[in-house]
């Protein structure tokens, strides 16, 4: 099997917390940034705001609180996320948080909605 080949099955087995933290490791190690991060839990990039005011067609979702409903509003998130139960309830106590960010508005009124009907308090940025 190629070198290539072997990162790529070690890529495959990581979380998208472990993935993101790859990514911040390769920028810091390589000096460079990653020009769109695919992990959309990722933090945003100081240089965000100017395209906002510009035309937004980006949109982030947020988190603001969970609700009585808990356990179902993790339940979403991590489907919705990917993330592993774990990550999904500290996201879920962490709020307010980010649950995706970047995506497109009907994107994001879709998984708004989702939340809410889970028991959610959710703001679209």
């Amino acid at each position: 099997m190629s070198k290539v080949a072997e990162i790529l099955e070690a890529v495959k087995g990581l979380t998208v917390l472990e993935l993101a933290e790859l990514v911040k490791a390769f920028e810091e190690e390589f000096g460079v940034s990653a020009a769109a991060p695919v992990a959309a839990v990722a933090v945003p990039a100081a240089g965000a705001a100017p395209v906002e005011e510009e035309a937004q067609t980006e949109f982030d979702v947020i988190l603001t609180a969970a609700g009585d409903k808990k356990v179902n509003v993790i339940k979403v998130v991590r489907e919705v996320t990917g993330l592993g139960l774990k990550e999904s309830k500290e996201l879920v106590d962490g709020a307010p948080k980010p649950v995706k960010e970047k995506i497109s508005k009907e994107d994001a009124e879709a998984l708004k909605a989702k939340l809410v009907e889970a028991g959610a308090s959710v703001e679209i940025k």
